[in-house]
């Protein structure tokens, strides 16, 4: 089995659906406890999302000169990862287990409709040859020719279902390649540990890929802590993402990041090294972050950034072109809160020159509560672009006209 700077595949079978308990963790016992606070307090911060609100206060959200926000729907509880079919409808994953679609006409809402139900976690959805596949936890499945059965959804057939069952970073944003693999990472079991039984991070803290039916399933990218959102550039075709940075470690650091991979195998640092700088407390030693792959830009700490999308459309001005959204969820482990907002990123092809503004804010008030939380950004063919909300269960349509 390949280790560094080559590819490592895996039979899922040979995985077994997952590993549970302490068996995951390795390291000084001084951080269980710690380790099991910070999941409680993730865990209380997913679950306090309301289930729907009557009026959005969207007038709320900044957006440069020319930009104008509005709500699509606010009626998708859990709202996260957005895909679009070659008919038009959109379909949203969610957190409560259901899976929508909605149908659009002229940048509106024409119909909603539950097409699965009863799944766990089916945050990831992704598009192809009429289909449309879904992650759900430890297993993805196919809802075919789905967009002439939206009233009578076809019973999901299983691709796999022998991915780790892990819950803690177990959600997965799910997306087809120019390579027609389907991408499936797999967050840390953790807030931050080494597998025992995963030493070098082919099952855990991971980015994979999938031929269609579910074979072949091979690890690409490792050091990951936990990827919900990733594209691949319009020009070379390489795969970018985002990455959760670890909590913990006190409001300032270290940083979330958006990452580039270049080659198979690359490997981006956790648990040893954290944000491109940071060395770990309890893992890092032995382990310079110089040896592993830099970000291509640093996002913040705790800013919690998820779903990223390339922008190629030609309704926005022309310094779009290329530009990478990036829904930031918001932070739970900070003092002060950050993010809650959709902050837009230029760089080269090449991953140099990275710059960082910020494109939509508005979602977190002054006494820092919240009534929104971006998770996704998906731009339409017509140029707009598209953010999901899970806290609020909404999605929104940006467009733009000069101003």
């Amino acid at each position: 089995m390949a280790i560094f700077g080559q590819l490592v595949q895996w039979t899922p079978r040979q995985w077994g659906g997952g590993v549970r308990g302490s068996t995951l963790f390795s390291g000084p016992g001084r951080g269980a406890k710690r380790r099991a606070v910070a999941c409680l307090a993730f865990a209380a911060a997913l679950l306090a999302a309301p289930f729907a609100h009557s009026a959005l206060p969207i007038e709320r959200i900044k957006l440069p000169p020319g930009f104008h926000i509005e709500v699509l729907s606010d009626d998708v509880p859990g709202a996260r990862e957005m895909t679009l079919s070659s008919n038009g409808t959109l379909y949203v994953g969610s957190f409560q287990g259901n899976v929508y679609a909605l149908e659009l006409k002229n940048g509106k809402l024409d119909k909603r409709h539950v097409v699965a139900s009863g799944l766990t976690m089916p945050v990831g959805v992704a598009w192809r040859d009429g289909a449309l596949y879904v992650s759900a936890v430890s297993s993805i499945v196919r809802l075919d020719d789905i967009d002439h059965h939206l009233d009578n959804p076809p019973r999901p057939a299983v691709v796999t279902s022998a991915l780790p069952t892990e819950r803690h970073h177990g959600w997965k944003f799910i997306a087809f390649g120019p390579d027609g693999k389907l991408y499936v990472p797999q967050g840390a079991p953790c807030n931050v540990c080494l597998p025992a039984n995963d030493p070098q991070r082919v099952h855990f803290a991971m980015i994979g890929r999938m031929d269609p039916d579910g074979s072949h399933y091979e690890t690409i990218a490792r050091g990951v802590r936990n990827t919900v959102g990733f594209a691949w550039h319009p020009q070379t075709r390489e795969l970018w993402f985002t990455d959760n940075g670890r909590d913990m470690l006190g409001d300032d650091i270290p940083d979330d990041k958006l990452n580039r991979l270049s080659h198979t195998g690359e490997d981006f640092g956790f648990p040893y090294c954290h944000g491109g700088n940071v060395a770990d407390p309890e893992f890092g030693a032995g382990h310079p972050c110089s040896g592993f792959t830099p970000p291509v830009a640093k996002l913040g700490a705790h800013v919690a950034s998820l779903g990223m999308r390339f922008y190629t459309g030609s309704m926005f001005p022309a310094a779009y072109a290329n530009s990478i959204f990036i829904a930031e969820h918001g932070s739970w482990n900070r003092s002060k809160k950050v993010g809650y907002r959709v902050v837009r990123i230029s760089a080269n092809p090449d991953g140099s020159n990275a710059r960082q503004d910020v494109f939509a804010q508005g979602w977190l008030n002054t006494d820092e509560t919240q009534w929104g939380r971006p998770a996704d950004v998906l731009p339409l063919p017509d140029g707009s672009l598209l953010i999901s909300d899970d806290y609020a269960g909404a999605i929104y349509r940006v467009t733009y006209s000069k101003p």
